[in-house]
């Protein structure tokens, strides 16, 4: 039996192909520092936004991303050592308790939340700097902002949006979703919005 396929139904085919290969995993890589049940939550509301999340072990922080002098991690350092690890067609987004810090500007070792490459195949999360109040729902926010990030999404004007610059405070009680760009943004890299 010979079978044909019109040009439509190729060109449907590649279409297929094409974006089955740019869905990726995200796989979230605790530090041995963070409750267990605090990444468990923060993976459910990722998995409700973006369904193939994959939890790995907890592992030690490498030797080179602390800072003694001010008792924090470089969270450069530690994206570094992250995307060395993560093969193509994966996102590692590494969870830690403890204080991160990175450049800005002038200021050599600022603490920060959170920080990603973009685009990127590594960012982290920090909640030592959250209100305890409302951390987990915090610290998710955080995460999927990250997140945005390696996807290719900069920092969004729109005040609710996860991807509003913090600009060195926590505005993360005032937002609320994705904004409709940002989240266009991602559905074009195949991330599944449960609330559509």
């Amino acid at each position: 039996m010979l079978l044909t396929y019109s040009c439509s139904e190729k060109k449907n085919i590649a279409v297929k192909e094409k974006t089955e290969k740019t869905a990726i995993t995200i796989l979230i890589r605790p530090f041995k520092n963070i409750k267990p049940e605090t990444v468990a939550k923060v993976a459910e509301e990722i998995r409700r936004v973006y369904p193939n999340v994959t939890v790995q072990e907890a592992i030690d922080f490498p030797k080179n991303t602390f800072y003694k002098e001010r008792n924090r991690y470089r969270a450069d350092s530690i994206i570094k050592f992250l995307n060395k690890e993560t093969k193509e067609g994966f996102v590692t987004i590494g969870l830690t308790s403890k204080d991160i810090s990175a450049t800005r500007g002038k200021i050599a070792d600022f603490g920060i939340m959170g920080l990603g490459y973009t685009p990127g195949k590594a960012c982290v999360a920090s909640n030592f700097r959250l209100d305890k109040e409302n951390s987990d729902k915090q610290f998710y926010k955080i995460a999927i902002h990250e997140l945005g990030h390696t996807q290719g999404l900069s920092h969004c004007p729109e005040k609710m949006c996860f991807m509003r610059d913090a600009k060195g405070k926590n505005p993360t009680d005032e937002e609320t979703d994705f904004c409709k760009k940002c989240k266009t943004f991602l559905i074009n890299k195949n991330w599944k919005f449960n609330s559509i």
